[in-house]
């Protein structure tokens, strides 16, 4: 028989990047789940490369960040001050805490963070069809840090 599962959002977070970045992923029948949190004093140093993958609905939970569509190297990539992409650049999408986006399949994005007063960004990330490259739940989390290949 089925089961739901219960599972709080901020603890049993794995370290991704020391002092950085720290996640976990958990997977239903048709659906991954991953919670990322960003936190200072290396948090805003991690950049994401761009990705793409199935499906995507994204909750942020605290601090914002900036959603940017396409390859990467536009002006994006100084996203989180205020600034929005201009001309030739790839289109953002802002998020403030509490907003929720969905992505479309297979839609090339990458991010950037701003971070709460208490050196915080956090999200929760649905994708579907489930993200293969997050390997076993209790592995350590994938994230696509841009230095990644």
């Amino acid at each position: 028989m089925a089961k739901c599962r219960v599972f709080a959002i901020d603890d049993n977070l794995k370290e991704v990047v020391p002092q950085g970045l720290y996640s976990k992923h958990l997977f239903g029948t048709a659906v991954s789940v991953s919670v990322v949190k960003f936190v200072t004093p290396q948090g805003p140093l991690v950049q994401a490369k761009s990705h793409s993958h199935g499906e995507e609905a994204s909750l942020q939970i605290k601090g914002a960040c900036s959603v940017f569509v396409g390859a990467g190297g536009g002006a994006g990539l100084g996203a989180g001050t205020g600034v929005r992409a201009g001309a030739g650049a790839d289109p953002e999408y802002p998020m403030t805490q509490g907003a929720a986006m969905l992505i479309p399949a297979q839609l090339a994005h990458y991010g950037s963070n701003s971070f709460s007063e208490g050196g915080v960004c956090m999200r929760l990330n649905v994708v579907t069809p489930p993200r293969k490259e997050f390997g076993p739940e209790d592995s350590t989390p994938y994230y696509p840090l841009k230095e990644r290949t």
